[in-house]
């Protein structure tokens, strides 16, 4: 069917089929061509942990992906279809037009024993984020994350100047064998590193624009967030064969120490969404 082909004769159909063939071949490098470019240039701005952070995301469990309305009865239903960055979601968009969430009445939430102050925003990664009057930010580990890291093995901490991005790394910690990518909520230049043995982690000045703090949970999601949270752990610990937490106590202050058999690679990351 080729003219190369001993034999070969052109005809009405010999040309279609290899006007067909040439196109498809076309089309087909055209678009290994284009994806070639996008990765590079992805690369090169410095967008392949966003790549990574999309593969890690669609890696969860379906249960894991749920849209944040959903913790205030607006769905039944929904997986987010943007990797858990509100600032794309149209739908978002209008059901916050729609229903503007309330003031806290209080200064903090109390969930199992545990204190979630209200002056702030909640990353899904269990992270926090608190505005400041210099308009830099002040981002700190969840007490249920800290719990469950407990008292880290070692904490790598990015240098001062160094860029984040929402939902890439922002720092590492060791514990127990596993490596946890603590994921960034905020877009920003990191100005001052705190640690675990102060209250937070990171100080960071927001992009040109200020804080865009769409995608981050506000005080009335809080609760029925953690409760979920508190069932993932529940069930990531069973999975793994441990026994699972008192119905209704208070996690320890280190969860880790009280599982010294189970994997804890897997529990962190389940818990910071690393798939």
């Amino acid at each position: 069917m080729f003219p190369w082909n001993y034999g070969f004769h052109w005809t009405a159909g010999s040309a279609i089929f290899l006007g067909a063939f040439y196109t498809v071949l076309i089309i087909v490098a055209a678009t290994v061509f284009s994806a070639v470019i996008r990765t590079r240039r992805a690369i090169a701005s410095r967008h392949v942990e966003e790549i990574r952070w999309q593969a890690q995301f669609h890696d969860l469990p379906a249960r894991d992906r749920f849209c944040r309305h959903m913790l205030t009865g607006e769905f039944s239903y929904r997986e987010c279809p943007n990797a858990f960055d509100c600032r794309k979601c149209e739908t978002h968009a209008k059901l916050i037009t729609r229903r503007p969430p309330a003031a806290p009445m209080e200064s903090e939430e109390e969930i199992f024993g545990m204190a979630f102050p209200l002056d702030r925003l909640y990353h899904r990664g269990h992270t926090w984020v608190r505005p400041e009057p210099d308009g830099t930010v002040t981002v700190g580990l969840d007490e249920l994350g800290r719990r469950v890291l407990g008292a880290p093995d070692a904490v790598e901490l990015p240098a001062a100047g160094t860029e984040l991005r929402v939902n890439t790394p922002a720092w590492l910690v060791h514990k127990r064998g596993a490596e946890v990518m603590v994921l960034s909520p905020v877009d920003g230049e990191v100005t001052e590193t705190g640690g675990p043995g102060r209250e937070w982690y990171l100080r960071v000045k927001p992009r040109s624009g200020g804080l865009d703090s769409r995608h981050l949970l506000v005080p009335c999601e809080v609760r029925p967030w953690l409760l979920r949270e508190m069932e993932r752990l529940q069930l990531t610990l069973s999975a793994e064969g441990a026994p699972t937490l008192a119905d209704g106590g208070a996690p320890v202050p280190d969860i880790a120490a009280g599982y010294p058999k189970t994997d804890w690679d897997v529990v962190c990351g389940e818990m910071f969404l690393q798939g």
